[in-house]
């Protein structure tokens, strides 16, 4: 018995091509950068968490410690800084000189499988407009060690001269945006994980590292290790009208983050003290 087929051979056709101009279609939505999916972690296929690399200072400070108000300067003298990663590609660093931003800090390293793309537009530009400028590296302790994290910052654009010029690196320890705040170690461990990667550094560059957390976060993730306020300068997390209580062990901050969304970059902290102080700290 013959097979009856519905339609015309060319409306057939017509269903065919359009068929595949849809999948086609799809094929293309879901390779498009920000399309469902491609936003995720591409080592778990999880859309729900960042791509790793992405992390930058302060992306958990607003979803976990509170936004307040404007902050209140409470010494006579504070200096404007700004930090960037890739997330700013290139930034007009004059626009940011002219507004009385005098120092920055910008992205070079994550755990030890990314480096900043547009880490030489930044990192020189912010200097060849006469600000100081340092290097921060981004934390993942869950992934390597931290002396194998520092080795990979020093060789990757966090190293240290004394040209007066240069601060020293920071090292950015704070919420992990791909999963367990605490990076699925205990008290004792993260310090361990922080002091291997301060002692590391400092043997490669003769400079003790600046430490960028949130109060909080330390709190809860060193149980708030009071190790380190005699030797690392303090770059505290908090966007409020005050810079709030300090994590143990240090008397005053020497930066503070007070916001993410001021202008031209979002990222806003003051130094402080004078220029002369952000030169000190240059200096060594």
């Amino acid at each position: 018995m013959p097979v009856h087929r519905s339609g015309s051979k060319t409306a057939r056709r017509s269903r065919f091509a359009a068929a595949g101009t849809l999948l086609a279609a799809l094929s293309l939505l879901i390779a498009l950068p920000g399309a469902a999916g491609a936003a995720g972690n591409p080592a778990t296929g999880d859309p729900t968490k960042p791509a790793r690399g992405s992390a930058t200072m302060g992306m958990g400070v607003a979803a976990h410690d509170g936004r307040g108000g404007l902050p209140v300067d409470t010494r006579a003298v504070q200096t404007e800084g700004v930090d960037v990663s890739g997330h700013q590609n290139a930034v007009n660093w004059a626009a940011l000189w002219s507004s009385g931003v005098k120092w920055a800090y910008v992205k070079a390293t994550e755990g030890t499988y990314y480096t900043n793309e547009d880490f030489a537009q930044q990192y020189n530009g912010s200097y060849n407009v006469g600000m100081i400028r340092g290097s921060y590296h981004f934390a993942t302790p869950d992934t390597t060690s931290g002396a194998v994290q520092a080795n990979y910052f020093v060789d990757h654009g966090g190293g240290w001269s004394k040209d007066g010029r240069t601060l020293p690196g920071a090292l950015d320890i704070e919420w992990n945006p791909y999963g367990d705040q605490c990076f699925g170690k205990t008290p004792a461990a993260m310090v361990s994980w922080i002091r291997d990667f301060v002692n590391t550094y400092k043997a490669r560059t003769g400079r003790d590292a600046v430490i960028y957390t949130a109060t909080s976060w330390w709190q809860t993730c060193t149980g708030n290790n009071a190790g380190f306020g005699t030797t690392n300068p303090l770059w505290v997390a908090r966007y409020d009208s005050t810079v709030g209580a300090l994590p143990a062990g240090w008397g005053f901050y020497t930066m503070w983050q007070y916001t993410s969304s001021g202008p031209t970059v979002g990222d806003h902290s003051h130094f402080n003290g004078a220029l002369d102080r952000v030169q000190a700290l240059a200096n060594g």
